[in-house]
């Protein structure tokens, strides 16, 4: 029977992963308690103007807008998003682990994917190849209310030229490491 319409709900999962400059993709880390994983389209576009009318418009190529919101904080995710480092140190009961970034950090490329159940069957996936948080990573630590860690920026094509995918699986399958 082929797949009718997605009709994706709530947000499963959410997991990223490092991308170096050759476009290969590291290991995968999970976003904790995802919340949000929003995109949109983009594409800058001019217009060549003659005769007082538009005679052309040609657009830039397409990115994408993307938000990331998740509750508590991994601070391996945040590191991805954020470039630094983490350093884990002790034996248990008094294990400690610290992020740290320099003044010299500069953000990272890195790859998102996103998966929902679908109310139709299956489920639903979003994939951004790659990502560059320059909207910002923000989190609070506030009397009386958990951590939320958000994060927003940028998504541009891959090497391979591509910029995303969304892809309806008949049978739910979980986020599986990028090849």
């Amino acid at each position: 029977m082929p797949l009718g319409t997605a009709l994706p709900y709530g947000l499963r999962d959410v997991k990223v992963a490092p991308m170096d400059p050759a476009g290969v993709i590291g290991t995968m880390v999970d976003l904790p308690n995802s919340q949000t994983l929003s995109f949109t389209e983009n594409e800058d576009f001019q217009e060549l103007r003659g005769d007082d009318k538009v005679v052309a418009k040609r657009g830039s190529g397409p990115t994408v807008d993307w938000t990331l919101d998740n509750g508590g904080i991994s601070l391996e995710a945040y590191a991805i998003m954020n470039g630094g480092t983490v350093v884990s140190s002790g034996i248990t009961p008094a294990m400690k682990k610290k992020y740290s970034k320099l003044g010299t950090d500069s953000k990272p490329d890195f790859w998102a994917e996103g998966q929902a159940m679908s109310e139709s069957g299956g489920d639903f996936h979003v994939t951004l190849y790659r990502c560059k948080a320059d909207g910002g990573i923000e989190g609070e630590l506030t009397d009386g209310e958990f951590w939320v860690t958000s994060a927003s920026g940028t998504g541009i094509a891959d090497l391979a030229n591509k910029l995303y995918d969304m892809v309806q699986n008949e049978v739910a399958l979980a986020i599986v490491q990028p090849a």
